[in-house]
């Protein structure tokens, strides 16, 4: 069993070791004070793993890294807001390729990746990004910068570190930052994501730890059930601080993953409530997931929660239509540790929900739903949406 104690630091990236991080506007954005070409840089090659959207149309960013193979090296991310380079064909490749041959006659390179997010069908405006490059100061770490650079909706910027040190005395660091408030699915949120730590990690476990810390973080969330053709999470490893522990290292990333997933939530587009769908008594764990991810994403539910309505029916709707085994004799629902729903308590009384009511005004809750069926049990988290937002969207979809 490791010991080890973790720290949480102020000034994001700035704390890794060898790493180096700014930003610059180039007159994408409106405002020249928040930039729209970023950087983060490693004075060492970085092993690198990363994981990607699921939607069948990966934007060209995604295409271009996995050009590299799997075991490539870098020490080079070059991001871009208000343009995703996506459905841009074989032109949007081309002109990260160019984006990039002019990059490494400013500095010095090993296979650099780009990354992009905003609008979706346009190519790049490669000139406007390739004069970043004469004002960014790749030896600077501007982490707060940087961080801001990446937002879009996002109201507020999202930006964690943290230093283990273990027990032997000695000591990594790891810190993120992260964009995403809208367009947010259980199969990567819309977001992009880029982790970087000191600590001298193989490369197996870092593959094996990113795509574990996933799927229990930004794979458990859903704001408005859309997933983005950009969505990206990228871990990076230079090994400076000679130091690795796996437990701890798994610990401390799993931590900052879940708490970022749980910023977007917080920061999701017209939200005022985090709620985690608990789901219990499920005939196996995928039927638990697929009820919880059900609850999750269901815009009836997110409404309900908008409205503060403590009404079960469209819990107990949504669990029914998701497929998995119930039966309604077996089911109970609570709000909280109040219980909402069972065979014996089918109709609210006053106190009951009034009870309710006053759990629903809260700004984090828990519905948890045991459908009596088995050991199966799975945690989605999502958040409410107005019934505006939902209408617009609507209509924009269409």
């Amino acid at each position: 069993m490791s010991n080890y104690k973790i720290t949480p630091l102020e000034n994001g990236l700035e704390n890794v070791q060898g790493f180096y991080c700014d930003a610059v506007n180039v007159g994408m954005r409106p405002d020249p004070d928040q930039g729209d070409v970023a950087f983060i840089r490693s004075e060492v090659p970085c092993d690198i793993t990363s994981v990607f959207t699921s939607n069948t149309f990966q934007a060209a960013p995604i295409k271009h890294y996995q050009h590299y193979g799997e075991d490539f090296q870098t020490n080079f991310v070059l991001i871009n807001a208000k343009n995703a380079n996506a459905m841009t064909g074989e032109k949007g490749i081309e002109d990260i390729d160019t984006i990039l041959s002019t990059l490494s006659s400013k500095t010095d390179v090993l296979n650099p990746v780009m990354s992009s997010t905003g609008v979706i069908g346009y190519r790049l405006p490669v000139d406007r990004i390739v004069k970043a490059f004469d004002t960014l100061d790749f030896n600077a770490k501007h982490s707060d910068k940087t961080a801001r650079a990446i937002m879009t909706t996002d109201s507020f910027k999202k930006e964690l570190a943290y230093r283990i040190e273990l027990s032997d005395g000695s000591q990594f660091n790891i810190a993120a930052i992260c964009k995403g408030a809208g367009m947010i699915n259980p199969a990567m949120a819309t977001m992009l994501c880029f982790i970087i730590t000191d600590a001298d990690i193989p490369k197996s476990d870092m593959n094996t730890l990113l795509h574990e810390g996933t799927e229990q973080s930004f794979n458990r969330i859903s704001v408005d059930g859309d997933t983005s053709t950009n969505d990206t999470a990228m871990l990076l490893a230079n090994g400076q601080s000679a130091t690795y522990d796996k437990q701890a290292f798994a610990s401390v990333l799993n931590k900052l993953m879940f708490e970022l997933a749980m910023m977007i939530l917080k920061d999701g587009e017209g939200a005022n409530k985090l709620v985690a769908f608990e789901v219990k008594g499920a005939l196996n764990e995928e039927e638990a997931q697929k009820a919880s991810a059900a609850l999750s994403n269901s815009l009836l539910v997110k409404t309900a929660l908008f409205g503060e309505d403590p009404n079960w029916g469209r819990i107990a709707s949504t669990i029914g239509a998701s497929g998995v085994a119930c039966d309604d004799t077996r089911l109970t629902i609570h709000y909280d540790d109040l219980l909402i729903y069972s065979d014996t308590f089918r109709e609210l009384d006053k106190e009951r929900e009034d009870h309710a009511y006053r759990i629903m005004k809260q700004d984090q809750f828990t519905v948890t739903c045991d459908l009596g069926m088995g050991e199966g049990a799975y945690t989605s988290y999502g958040c409410d949406l107005s019934y505006e937002y939902v209408k617009i969207n609507a209509e924009y979809r269409t």
